[in-house]
């Protein structure tokens, strides 16, 4: 059977149990969760159901076929009514009248080739798989110094019985008897040449004689990899990282999707963070900001010594230069913003009191700014 007739008879939508107006990463959502519940590995039996719902995904998972999907549901059954499988046929046998380019534009849309016998957009062939998301946590150090770790994906993946060929140990796919490896059988009308996927190996252009115990002749599996990632230097909270070709395995031997982690950094207990620099808040005494003084600062490696002038108000900000996130690339070293925080004690000796007593007295014979009024 035509696969365009097969599209007309199956709502992919419905086996799914998404919408027609589902985005992209709903029908994959909604794919994972399905093939993780019908995987004959988990659900013994239910192979029917999987084989009906990674069919819904192959065509509702690629935009170009989703498109032709689509458009053979939009026309309906006069699609393939007569003549050449158009609404109306020739003739005028569905009043509706076609130009020679229509015709090209049409067949091209629904898989078929009009004319010269070449693959159409929605003939098989490699297909590259999927995307995959992955989240990673990180600590505060390791998110600002770089670190190479493993990440743990969940999701469809290479079989590791078969290595992704579909094919049982010991045995390897063969070209197909029927289109000769082509993956199209193509149908020639005289003036026109049609071609649609090859029913018997799916437009793969082979098959599987003994399938993989494992992933059914699929060539994948849902399962918990590992996954190496390297991350660099200065890495902010929620970042997302692609690692190229580690996602999704793809059909026929297309490429594999790409695998996307998010890091969720932590937090310190002493640095914040801005940027590419690192801040910091140093509690100093009154007497340190009134008669200045020389302060141990701490940073993510050796301590440094930081001088505080005299007169330092509270919320003076000093920088550090090089002290900040590590250079990384291109991009230099950041800074450590150190800011003051003069410490008011909350108990007082009276020795200590009276000598404070005594300062403020001292201190408050100065004219107060901006009361226009001294006093004593």
């Amino acid at each position: 059977m035509p696969p365009q007739r097969d599209w007309l008879e199956k709502d992919f939508y419905a086996v799914l149990g998404v919408p027609a107006t589902a985005t992209d990463k709903e029908i994959t959502t909604a794919y994972r969760k399905l093939a993780k519940r019908y995987h004959p590995d988990a659900n013994p039996g239910a192979e029917d159901k999987f084989k009906e719902i990674s069919a819904a995904h192959d065509v509702l998972g690629d935009p170009a076929k989703r498109k032709e999907y689509d458009e053979v549901r939009r026309l309906g059954p006069a699609g393939f009514g007569s003549g050449f499988g158009v609404p109306g046929g020739f003739g005028g046998g569905g009043g509706t009248t076609f130009r020679v380019e229509d015709l090209g534009d049409l067949f091209g849309g629904l898989g078929g080739v009009f004319g010269g016998g070449r693959r159409g957009r929605g003939a098989a062939g490699p297909r590259r798989g999927g995307d995959l998301e992955a989240g990673l946590h990180l600590s505060f150090e390791d998110a600002v110094r770089g670190v190479t770790t493993t990440v743990h994906v969940a999701g469809e993946g290479r079989c590791a019985t078969c290595g992704g060929t579909g094919a049982a140990p010991g045995t390897t796919p063969v070209t197909c008897p029927r289109c000769k490896g082509k993956g199209a059988m193509e149908d020639n009308q005289g003036l026109f040449s049609l071609s649609q996927i090859c029913p018997e190996c799916s437009g793969r252009g082979t098959k599987v004689d003994t399938p993989c115990p494992t992933c059914h002749g699929t060539g994948s599996a849902t399962n918990t990899r590992q996954v190496k990632v390297r991350i660099p230097a200065g890495v902010e909270d929620g970042q997302r990282i692609r690692l190229k070709g580690r996602g999704i395995p793809g059909r026929g031997n297309g490429p594999a999707g790409d695998l996307f982690v998010t890091v969720r950094a932590g937090r310190h207990p002493l640095f914040g963070r801005r940027g590419r620099n690192l801040t910091l808040t140093v509690p100093i005494t009154f007497s340190e900001a009134s008669l200045g003084a020389t302060v141990t600062v701490p940073t993510l490696e050796d301590p440094v010594t930081l001088r505080v002038p005299p007169g330092t108000p509270a919320g003076r900000t000093f920088r550090v230069r090089g002290r900040g996130v590590p250079s990384a690339g291109r991009q230099a070293a950041g800074d450590l913003l150190v800011t003051t925080d003069v410490a008011v004690p909350d108990r007082l000796t009276d020795e200590q009191k009276a000598l404070v007593e005594e300062l403020g007295r001292v201190l408050d014979q100065r004219p107060r700014v901006g009361l226009g009024m001294t006093d004593g």
